[in-house]
């Protein structure tokens, strides 16, 4: 568990959020870590839509969830850090399954799709990571539980694929931070209208 009492003052870390905000748009993490220009979190709509999840009354009685999933035990709101993989954040739970295994799972106030959203999935990996990394155990799959309208519980595989790009996420967000490169913008240009940093980016 060594990992989890990293030196943070030596090893310069970033969080699951920074890593999806770079995936929305490579600006972000220039703006943010190069250029020093706070995004105003609570002005962006989205932002504050997902901060719900975060309101524990709609998650904390989900026992049943955690038996589909096969949990033994759990651990809420667990802070972890890995130096190695310069990555830390917040896990709204950590399990332990019967199979021996680790799971990370992240409640959602928004409504279910067919199969975890992109960055959900990006989120979950991330997570899976961190506690493969602290805990020394093996992580195969992760959850996500939409909760907007009941519960939805959706299972999102671990591979090597997807740890292969999440750790290449990680190191362009670095890349970015230490050469201060402007990266190019997002090919999507309606994402530009949720954005706080539209009047600034040329």
């Amino acid at each position: 568990m060594s990992d989890q009492t990293p030196d943070t003052e030596q090893t310069p870390m970033i969080t699951p959020s920074d890593v999806l905000e770079h995936v929305w748009c490579p600006r972000f993490t220039w703006f943010m870590n190069v250029q020093n220009i706070p995004q105003h979190e609570d002005k962006r709509f989205k932002v504050l839509k997902g901060r719900e999840v975060h309101q524990r009354r709609a998650t904390e009685n989900r026992d049943y969830l955690r038996r589909k999933i096969g949990a033994v035990k759990r651990e809420v709101e667990v802070y972890l850090a890995s130096p190695s993989l310069r990555l830390r954040g917040i896990v709204d739970e950590v399990l332990w399954l019967k199979d021996g295994s680790m799971a990370p799972l992240d409640y959602k106030y928004t409504e279910a799709p067919e199969t975890a959203f992109k960055t959900h999935e990006t989120q979950i990996v991330l997570y899976a990571m961190l506690i493969q990394s602290v805990y020394k155990q093996p992580v195969t799959r992760g959850f996500v539980a939409y909760v907007r309208d009941g519960s939805q519980l959706l299972e999102v595989d671990i591979t090597d694929e997807r740890i292969t790009r999440a750790r290449w996420l990680i190191g362009q967000i670095f890349d970015t931070i230490y050469t201060g490169r402007l990266p190019a913008r997002t090919s999507s240009r309606l994402r530009c209208e949720d954005c706080c940093y539209k009047n600034i980016c040329v």
